[in-house]
């Protein structure tokens, strides 16, 4: 026990002081701030102080109370009897408080909250004189529960610190590490030990903590192991939705105990260790292009720290073709995509002719992924749609375009067509067999024509009523409306008209068609009727000729 002194003048002579069962101080030891006890047994259970005195005055310290744990427990005291005439009497005090009469105190059920000091007084009520015994008990407990086990880092991730905690009890348990390693290094006497790593530690190890107490029967213990995280650390970069903040996130999870993660970057950018992951945080447009970003990443079961690497370019666009030419009414595709997979990019824009950011329209579609981004504009006009078209697009180091042009051209003129024949298949005049031809030389090609008839005029005669009469139907003048058959193929060059009505001339004409672009129509025909082919037979005698 040490006795210091706050303030006061030399020389100060020390004396360490005894209580006595009476309650009185005496002398126990002087000369000395320090007092050892050597051997101690239980006779030195007690309270003691220190007075600290010179020529002028003397102090005494608060006393301290020396409680001496044996390993034996009382479950009850002995008689205690004190020699007088007449019998004495006795009363027992637990912490000054009195608590039964009689020589002889049981405790039947020992618990913690039975600890503490007991003190038996024996007194003569005659001679009117007394005397006391105190005795301190003190209760053992185990600490709820079981040992607690794990593993965590130390000194920079380089060693590994194993610890083991079972709080609570009296006294406190005694906590001893085992296995594998922790033999060889004869360091499992305490609850937390280091461990160097630097490979010598197997991934996968298991470490086992025992722990005993005077009030328990059985040790009872916990483990723990060391892993490292799976796989390998992963590296990405996003921007923030305002683009105010470019992130570049690390992480490498899992793992017994978590790894140390960490960046360092170009100009200084780099940020300070944290567990499992982290996150360098950049202002928009401040990241160094071309130059890396790497994370690493420690682990005390390595002698090196893994790492993986984030580099940042300004993107590069790329298209097919630079100029697109179509013709009037089909649609066309505007290509655009990224040479390389940069990080991280925004979305590619398109913006048409006059400047307006392009989205999905019924005049525009857009197909796009993260590394390109497809136009087509539908329709293609001459007029409205042709143009400079602009991709874009930029990420937290730069912005790329590229200008696509669009050449709608109309359809050339077709060729023109003329009708060779137009005849009527049949006496009944019902269908009529028209054919025609190409003329060549003509610039051009063409995708079908328009077959195109009109009544020329209606010969009077008969028909029937609508009450299976016949009546009489008078000529009439050409119509200005003629009836149009599409024809899609354009290696056709014949073509058969139905339904069409005995009493009526009609005009037949034919047109070569290239999508939205019409020919010159040819000059109108008017059909003939097949007649029967005539015999000449020849008389040799006569010399003569009948038909």
């Amino acid at each position: 026990m040490r006795c210091d002194v706050a303030s006061g003048a030399g020389p100060i002579q020390y004396a360490w002081q005894r209580e006595t069962p009476t309650g009185d101080f005496t002398s126990f030891a002087e000369g000395s701030t320090i007092i050892t006890i050597n051997k101690v047994n239980r006779s030195f259970t007690g309270r003691y102080r220190c007075v600290a005195s010179n020529s002028i005055s003397s102090e005494s310290s608060d006393p301290i109370r020396v409680d001496i744990i044996c390993k034996a427990q009382l479950a009850d005291f002995q008689q205690i009897e004190a020699e007088s005439n007449p019998a004495s009497q006795y009363l027992w005090f637990y912490n000054n408080s009195q608590i039964i009469n009689g020589p002889k105190l049981t405790i039947t059920r020992i618990l913690r909250a039975n600890a503490g000091d007991y003190t038996c007084l024996a007194q003569n009520t005659i001679l009117k004189t007394r005397s006391k015994r105190a005795i301190s008990l003190t209760v053992y407990y185990p600490p709820d529960g079981s040992p607690v086990c794990s593993v965590e880092p130390a000194l920079n991730y380089t060693f590994l610190k194993l610890i083991c905690s079972w709080p609570g009890g009296f006294p406190s348990p005694d906590l001893q590490w085992k296995g594998g390693l922790l033999d060889q290094l004869n360091s499992q006497e305490s609850s937390a030990i280091l461990l160097p790593s630097g490979g010598l530690i197997p991934n996968n190890s298991l470490f086992t903590c025992v722990g005993s107490h005077p009030a328990l029967k059985q040790q009872t213990e916990c483990s723990t192991r060391t892993l490292l995280p799976p796989a390998e650390p992963l590296c990405f970069a996003y921007v923030t939705n305002s683009q105010q903040y470019l992130m570049l996130s690390c992480s490498w999870d899992g793992g017994a105990p978590k790894a140390l993660v960490w960046w360092e970057g170009p100009g200084g950018q780099s940020k300070g260790g944290q567990e499992n992951s982290n996150i360098l945080v950049l202002r928009y447009g401040t990241a160094r292009s071309g130059k890396p970003y790497t994370c690493y990443a420690q682990h005390p079961l390595l002698l090196q720290p893994k790492t993986c690497r984030l580099t940042l370019e300004a993107p590069v666009l790329l298209t097919q073709r630079r100029v697109v030419s179509v013709y009037e009414g089909t649609d066309v595709q505007l290509t655009c995509n990224l040479r390389a997979n940069y990080l991280p990019v925004n979305e590619i824009t398109w913006f048409n002719n006059r400047g307006a950011d392009i989205q999905d329209t019924s005049k525009y579609m857009l197909l796009r992924t993260s590394a390109w981004a497809n136009l087509t504009v539908r329709n293609a006009d001459e007029t409205q749609d042709s143009g400079e078209y602009r991709c874009s697009t930029s990420n937290a180091v730069g912005g790329a375009e590229i200008n696509v042009t669009l050449l709608v051209k109309k359809y050339p003129m077709p060729p023109n067509a003329t009708l060779i024949r137009v005849m009527y298949n049949s006496r009944q005049r019902q269908q009529v067999e028209a054919e025609w031809q190409v003329e060549s030389g003509e610039d051009g090609g063409w995708t079908g024509f328009f077959l195109e008839y009109r009544k020329v005029s209606e010969r009077p005669g008969k028909r029937g009523g609508s009450n299976g009469s016949q009546e009489t139907v008078e000529g009439s003048g050409t119509s200005q409306v003629w009836y149009r058959i599409t024809i899609q193929d354009p290696e056709t060059r014949s073509h058969t008209v139905y339904g069409l009505i005995p009493t009526i001339t009609y005009q037949f004409r034919i047109t070569a068609i290239n999508y939205l672009t019409f020919g010159h129509p040819s000059a109108g025909k008017t059909p003939g009727v097949k007649h029967a082919a005539k015999c000449k037979t020849f008389n040799p005698k006569n010399d003569s000729i009948s038909k």
